[in-house]
């Protein structure tokens, strides 16, 4: 992929990231490699990890000639317009997630949000997208599907959220998407086994292109039967009742 340092503005590259601790150009493609080499500026959720990351991907890279903003939930979110300077004055930035792809369930929405305002050009890259990837795995309604984000803490409105789901899902044929903090899913998988209906089928994809990787679709009077460990380990949720 070519850049194209004489044009009026610089555009936002939305660089997708591993998944886990892959090895990187097993799970993304060769443009990746090319833009980071040639993008000094970046957006991206945690700086460690995007250093990281830039490193392993081009290792003969400079360190310090990156230009790094952080965008997460300590950010002040006017300063985020100024972040993007660079590409009003002709140079590209890369924005990075700490996992998967920018702007999808991530705090990069923003960015992107903000470039469109400005007229600069978005540029999205090929790669991994776990909630992508679950769903083409799961076996179900790929034609009609909703993302959910992560469902409420409480007790009581997680279950009706739950119960709100299945219910939507049998209405309208669709799967249900969500997700859930990795150390507190046993806990989902607890919920969702004592209340979804026995018919209901339950995709749980763990750990995505890891060599741990984990991907089942059942029925929940299946799933009854099993325990399985999914303590800490990056989980997506789907469900589907029909």
């Amino acid at each position: 992929m070519e850049l194209k340092p004489l044009d009026p503005k610089g555009k936002l590259y939305l660089i997708p990231t591993r998944l886990g601790d892959d090895v990187p150009l097993e799970v993304l493609p060769i443009s990746i490699k090319k833009v980071l080499e040639q993008v000094n500026h970046y957006i991206v959720e945690n700086e460690k990890p995007a250093r990281r990351f830039i490193k392993k991907v081009s290792p003969s890279k400079s360190q310090r000639s990156l230009v790094i903003h952080s965008v997460n939930k300590y950010t002040d979110v006017t300063e985020i317009p100024n972040y993007l300077t660079p590409c009003l004055n002709g140079e590209s930035i890369g924005l990075l997630s700490d996992a998967g792809c920018p702007g999808v369930a991530d705090p990069g929405a923003e960015v992107v949000k903000i470039a469109h305002e400005k007229n600069i050009q978005v540029v999205p890259l090929v790669g991994p997208s776990s909630i992508v990837l679950a769903m083409m795995s799961s076996g179900m309604n790929g034609q009609n599907f909703t993302f959910n984000g992560y469902l409420p803490i409480d007790k009581n409105e997680r279950k009706a959220a739950i119960k709100s789901l299945e219910k939507t899902s049998l209405e309208k044929n669709q799967a249900q998407i969500f997700i859930e903090t990795p150390y507190r899913n046993d806990k989902m998988f607890s919920d969702l086994k004592s209340i979804l209906h026995a018919s209901t089928r339950l995709c749980i994809a763990s750990n995505i292109t890891l060599t741990s990787e984990f991907i089942a679709t059942k029925r929940i009077e299946e799933w009854k039967n099993e325990e399985i460990d999914l303590h800490k380990k990056p989980t997506i949720y789907i469900i589907q009742r029909d």
